[in-house]
This record gives structure tokens, C-alpha cells and sequence, in this order.
């Protein structure tokens, strides 16, 4: 599972024009869903985006996660980003689960943050998006589970 995350002070995300997901001060995920992947691997990156210390505390360090600040968290849907680009010029997407895989570990992930007692927001799985964000700082990681680091 491989995910992009960004710090936000605000994210929607719309389909058709329609906006369907949107938060406010928290973090924005993009996620991928790997063929290799499990419940575990949801578990491992729930946990550690929500715990991820990229907010600032009081003396401007980031030294506060997503559960300290309270923060929403807006989950998307992207396969692409298990996108292979090493050879020729398209790229290969066999690293990419199944949709149906996809779509029950994609509600593992987001399912395992709301227990956390965040507020989550999310996209509609595989359907074409337009993402809004106004990123903070701008503060962006990219994460791999295990089975995705191990690949």
C-alpha cells in the first residue's frame, strides 16, 4: 500500500461536479492499494499517518500528529500511484490490485481511522475525481506499508 500525504488547512474532492468529500485543518490521502497487500498493511498505515508528527506545536516544530491536533483526514481513491514508469513511456499498472480488492482494503484503511475517533472524508472509489487542497506549508510524505516497502 503506498500513500501520498499531504498537510492541509482545507481538501474537497468532487465527482461530476458534485462535491462528495471535504474537510478542513488536517491531512490529505491519496491512497494505492498494491496487489500484495492485506488488512494488515491498512492497519500498519492507518496507524501511522494518524500518528505521523507533522504538525506544529507551540514552538513551530512539527512535533503533533493528525490525533493531537484533532485534524480531519480526506481519503482518495489512486491507483496510479502503484503506477511502474521505469520502462518505455506508459505506465505499467500490474502492481495494482484488483478493484474489488481494492475497494474493501480502501474501506479497511478508512474504517481503521475512523476508529481512531478522526472525522474521515472520502472520494468515490473509481470514479474520475477533481481534488481541491490548499496544502500547508506545504508539508507532503509518501509511505509504503510493509508488503509495499518489501516489493
Amino acid at each position: 500500500m503506498r500513500a501520498v500525504v499531504q498537510r492541509v488547512t482545507e481538501s474537497s474532492v468532487s465527482v461530476e461536479g458534485s462535491v462528495v468529500g471535504r474537510i478542513s485543518k488536517g491531512l490529505l490521502v491519496l491512497l494505492g492499494v498494491a496487489r500484495e497487500d492485506e488488512p494488515s498493511d491498512a492497519d500498519y498505515l492507518a496507524d501511522k499517518i494518524a500518528n505521523l508528527r507533522i504538525f506544529e506545536d507551540d514552538d513551530g516544530r512539527m512535533n503533533r500528529s493528525l490525533l493531537d491536533t484533532r485534524g480531519e483526514m480526506l481519503v482518495v481513491s489512486q491507483f496510479t500511484l502503484l503506477g511502474d514508469c521505469r520502462k518505455g513511456r506508459r505506465p505499467s499498472f500490474i502492481q495494482a490490485a484488483r478493484p474489488e480488492v481494492a475497494e474493501r482494503l480502501y474501506a479497511h484503511f478508512t474504517g481503521a481511522v475512523h476508529k481512531k475517533g478522526l472525522h474521515v472524508a472520502t472520494g468515490q472509489f473509481q470514479a474520475m475525481m477533481a481534488v481541491t487542497l490548499v496544502n500547508d506549508g506545504p508539508v507532503t510524505l509518501v509511505l509504503d506499508s510493509p508488503a509495499k516497502a518489501a516489493a
